[in-house]
């Protein structure tokens, strides 16, 4: 038994073209060569998606696993001498499933010390206590594996990964910035469209034509102010002589004039867009409201609760089957958490793939921002003076100067993130149920 225990998942390591690069790759490697310096009995634990093998769309099979062996010596070179000091366990989740349908991939894994176990979940004893470890890919429909270890009973989202992810792979270097191989950074799911637009108006439009549009959008919420100014008072509604009076603009020579013309076309626009978006609106509220009756499209925050509370019953369950099980570890939806029920806890590993946060732009007609950064986290658990001790800790990685000025102008108003932050250390009684 390991007297302390090392937890990470969704690496997502692999893929073709534009994902055969792992951003994290010096980091990764200065963790394992941490943890092979330290001394005493440890495991580290990869809660599956290590691999991104559905991203590959030219290989089968165990190929998939020797092609990103050959892709980073490194990181396995890395992973055999840090096996050498303590033991590393695999298990499969979505991404790299074929790891759980060829028992040729337990032999090729073995001379890098990498120990794959071929099952959707393991424990762990910490004590008198058990740590429950899964990917959490049985607890999403769509990943839902519908005869485990079945090479070719592949769930829907095998497909939609291993067509549009694969394929970001191969035609993402073709785009002006590289952006599209980030597709599976993209989460929830639901948001894939709304980061196409983002990054196709800050990125792939020809910049002569964003920045001709810029102007009317930037001016088209006061647009539609002063053509409500001017209705009042054309109507009579009112008797202010403000918005149809030119000496305003006119006080304010050139500047005023080009004002009043942007103001006047964005106008015309408005009514345009006002008269053609009545149909629309009520073909599109009720389409809104069948895509919700199937719970197809939910709000990004209350998608976000739900899939978290679909593992926190999970939890539950096996906590009410097992009362000496005192710990609930998963991966899946790449969002690090730690939530304590009574005195057990459920862990998500969260995932160390570039994170993209959606952050609504200053101006609200314009696409949102997905700012990007990096959470490269691990959990680590281990028994002291008959506790359990939960630490948690993060490397640090610079995302680098991805976004242009025009977009950090945009996303200056910051993401607020109500969660409370994963504490450092958490403290569990480790007596015996």
């Amino acid at each position: 038994m390991s007297a302390t225990y090392y937890f990470i998942s969704d690496l997502h390591i692999g893929g073709e073209e534009a994902l055969s690069v792992c951003d994290f790759e010096d980091e990764l490697i200065a963790f394992l060569k941490r943890l092979e310096q330290e001394d005493g009995d440890k495991e580290l634990v990869i809660a599956g998606d290590a691999f991104g093998l559905w991203e590959y769309m030219h290989v089968t099979g165990p190929d998939k696993l020797k092609a990103v062996i050959k892709q980073f010596p490194r990181i396995f070179e890395a992973f055999r001498s840090a096996g050498k000091k303590m033991k590393i366990t695999l298990i499969p989740g979505n991404h790299d499933y074929e790891l759980a349908c060829y028992d040729d991939c337990v032999d090729i894994l073995k001379p890098y010390n990498i120990h794959l176990e071929q099952v959707t979940s393991i424990i762990r004893q910490i004590g008198p206590k058990k740590i429950w470890i899964e990917h959490g890919m049985q607890r999403d429909a769509f990943n839902t594996m519908p005869q485990f270890g079945n090479p070719y009973a592949q769930p829907v989202g095998y497909y939609i990964t291993t067509y549009f992810v694969g394929n970001a792979g191969l035609y993402s270097k073709l785009g002006r910035y590289n952006w599209l191989k980030d597709l599976q950074s993209v989460y929830p799911n639901e948001m894939v469209p709304s980061w196409l637009l983002s990054n196709y108006f800050y990125k792939e439009m020809n910049p002569i034509l964003r920045w001709l549009l810029l102007p009317f959008l930037l001016l088209f919420g006061l647009s539609v102010f002063v053509f409500a100014g001017a209705a009042l008072e054309w109507f009579g509604i009112t008797n202010t002589n403000i918005f149809l009076n030119n000496f305003v603009f006119s006080s304010l020579g050139l500047v005023g004039s080009l004002l009043q013309l942007f103001l006047i076309i964005n106008a015309v626009l408005f009514v345009v867009a006002l008269i053609v978006a009545v149909p629309f609106f009520l073909i599109s509220r009720d389409l809104r409201s069948t895509l919700e009756r199937f719970n197809i499209l939910v709000d990004e925050d209350d998608l976000s609760i739900q899939k978290e509370e679909n593992y926190l019953n999970a939890a539950r369950d096996v906590f009410d089957k097992d009362p000496d099980t005192a710990i609930f570890i998963y991966g899946h939806t790449h969002q690090p958490s730690l939530t304590k029920l009574g005195e057990r806890v459920v862990i998500n590993t969260g995932t160390w793939l570039k994170r993209l946060d959606h952050v609504p732009a200053l101006l609200s007609y314009l696409p949102g921002i997905f700012v990007p950064s990096y959470c490269l986290n691990y959990f680590k658990i281990s028994e002291a003076d008959g506790q359990i001790v939960i630490d948690y800790g993060v490397y640090e990685k610079d995302h680098g100067q991805e976004l242009d000025m025009l977009q950090r102008l945009l996303a200056a108003r910051a993401a607020v993130d109500d969660k409370e932050p994963i504490p450092r250390r958490t403290v569990l009684g480790c007596s015996k149920a």
